[in-house]
């Protein structure tokens, strides 16, 4: 798990060390046990590692192999990288580490192009190939791994992301496409696009080639099916083999690591489940991490009424921590500035703040993101089924933050276009391999937005510390049967009934596997009031904002004046929206 960054140039120009140190200080935080730097000619890498397998000198990035006649950079994890060892060992292959890293390297020149195919892992790597004279650069199939990148005519320039590529020069303007799907998608803005027109990111299962003339070739190399499988199982088999599945991805991320590893213990089912297949497995004495927050009115602020009952009954080694409202003010700049895309979830904060904790403690931690869009967990899943109207209809109505008419009135004239947001859904759902209009959901959530809201976000903010996620209910062979599962079936029992059914065999608490799906509270950024509320009028009627020219300040003004009654349908507030936003690209941007 690392930050990388490189840059290849197509002009006559040779690439500056001095730029990439700028762009590595930028990805630091990322890895901040050493760092490299190649530069050769019209190519150049950085690199910021975060030591996980194999911790000697000989695991260095950027790798050279001098006798392959290949360069690498990598941030991730391959899971199957000892299988993928013994299987070039035979073929030939000698190995100066012990690393996943030097792997990819040989599984490149063995494979080639596809060696993304044979590769079980969250990953984002750049290849230079000096014999073929061209960059290779991959990003895993669920795109847990982040990669940026900005191409002119005369250079590609790469990074883990952003802020680092923000450094060079490129077109800081705010990209129209992008600023209605941020608004609409809370917080989502799909590859390729990001919110400024200078960046775009790399698409999720895709590579991309770039010759050293800057001709690019983009391959999409996996494309899940929501489908039910030729053969036809029962509902028990269906369960079954979610386990078998849940489980392998647990184990496997826990196997691929010389550090010890902790989990994320939320008190939610997802987290919980995690501490339990663990123990089921012959984990003793796992390492579990909380956070909390002040309650505000009848909201409460913490999960640790179930957190402490999966502690006790699993006998984990827990740190739990509490902190104040007073706290997130004067912190929130910090985690603004750590967000490589403006991320509106009002957990951001709450990552950010608790993973600067676990770090102290530990490297690598599992969480359970991915569980609610894989197997049903959401609220709105079940409104969209009973919803009428169109696809795009029924989607939107539960899902879409504000309303295109809605939008119009939020932004000014010149960001005034076609409805973006809706385009990019009615491709999404035109996709083949798709059976009914809740596959089509289920498909694009866990393939598509999850990528660009939870997953981003847990990266982001845990990597801001030098602490590596690992997220098992994302795993792509599990992600491919649950899309394979009717989703009748993964919304019984008011959603996720396969996991609930695997936790009460597990001997998980009634109360954690039948209480209402929570979420990580933080209600001083849902229920705007006070200081809160203040901070957030400031920013948005501030000289900046209002010199920038997106937001249309008599629409702002309505809704600072009653902020509770503008509140998203998945129970988000958009002031909170707007301001964050518009204080990311203050900090981000502007700074």
């Amino acid at each position: 798990m690392c930050g990388l960054c490189g840059q290849l140039r197509f002009d006559s120009q040779v690439v500056s060390g001095d730029e990439l140190k700028v762009m590595m200080q930028k990805i630091a935080r990322r890895g901040p046990d050493s760092s490299g730097l190649w530069v050769d000619d019209n190519i150049g890498f950085g690199h910021q590692r975060l030591a996980i397998i194999d911790l000697s000198n000989h695991a260095h990035q950027p790798m050279i192999d001098k006798n392959l006649g290949l360069i690498l950079i990598f941030n991730g994890t391959i899971y199957n990288y000892q299988a993928l060892r013994q299987d070039l060992t035979k073929q030939g292959y000698q190995f100066f580490s012990h690393s996943d890293t030097e792997v990819i390297i040989k599984a490149y020149h063995y494979w080639g192009e596809s060696c993304v195919t044979h590769l079980d892992g969250m990953f984002a790597f750049c290849i230079w190939d000096k014999i073929q004279n061209q960059l290779f650069i991959a990003r895993d199939r669920m795109g847990i791994k982040p990669l940026y990148f900005n191409l002119t005519n005369q250079a590609f320039s790469f990074a883990s992301n952003m802020q680092a590529l923000i450094t060079q020069g490129i077109d800081k303007s705010i990209n129209p496409i992008a600023l209605q799907q941020q608004l609409s998608l809370h917080g989502v803005v799909p590859a390729p696009n990001t919110i400024i027109n200078g960046v775009n990111k790399i698409k999720p299962a895709t590579t991309l080639t770039i010759s050293a003339k800057g001709k690019v070739v983009e391959r999409t190399y996996w494309k899940p099916k929501a489908i039910r499988p030729k053969e036809t199982l029962t509902d028990e088999q269906f369960i079954q083999r979610t386990h078998e599945l849940l489980t392998d991805s647990v184990l496997k991320r826990m196997n691929a690591a010389d550090v010890p590893i902790g989990v994320l213990l939320s008190g939610g089912l997802d987290s919980s489940l995690l501490v339990a297949l663990l123990r089921e497995a012959g984990h003793e004495n796992v390492r579990t991490f909380s956070i909390g927050f002040e309650n505000i009115d009848d909201e409460v602020g913490s999960e640790f009424e179930y957190s402490d009952q999966i502690v006790a009954q699993f006998k984990t080694r827990h740190e739990k921590y509490v902190i104040s409202n007073s706290q997130v003010l004067p912190r929130l700049g910090e985690a603004v500035s750590n967000m490589s895309e403006p991320m509106v979830a009002q957990d951001a904060v709450a990552f950010y703040l608790l993973s600067e904790q676990v770090s102290k403690h530990i490297k690598v931690v599992l969480s359970g993101q991915g569980a609610d869009e894989a197997f049903a967990g959401y609220f709105w899943y079940e409104r969209m089924q009973a919803q009428t109207g169109s696809e795009i209809e029924r989607f939107t109505k539960h899902y879409v933050d504000r309303s295109y008419e809605e939008y119009l009135q939020t932004v000014n004239q010149q960001y005034h276009s076609n409805n973006h947001t809706e385009t990019w859904l009615h491709y999404e759902f035109a996709k083949a391999s798709a059976d009914t209009f809740m596959d089509k959901v289920f498909r694009t959530d866990i393939t598509r937005l999850v990528v660009d809201d939870p997953v981003k976000r847990v990266d982001n903010m845990t990597m801001a510390w030098g602490l590596e996620a690992r997220v098992p209910f994302m795993d792509y062979k599990l992600i491919e049967h649950a899309l394979s599962v009717s989703p009748s079936l993964k919304m019984l029992n008011k959603g996720k009934h396969l996991l609930k059914q695997i936790a009460r065999g597990l001997l998980l608490p009634d109360s954690v596997i039948d209480r209402k799906k929570g979420y990580f509270p933080m209600p001083a950024l849902k229920y705007v009031r006070g200081e809160f509320l203040d901070f957030m009028s400031g920013i948005l009627t501030s000289s900046k904002c209002i010199n920038r020219g997106v937001f249309n300040q008599t629409f702002i003004a309505k809704i600072i004046n009653k902020p509770q009654n503008y509140m998203t349908a998945l129970n988000g507030s958009r002031l909170w929206h707007l301001a964050l936003l518009e204080y990311w690209l203050q900090i981000n941007i502007d700074e």
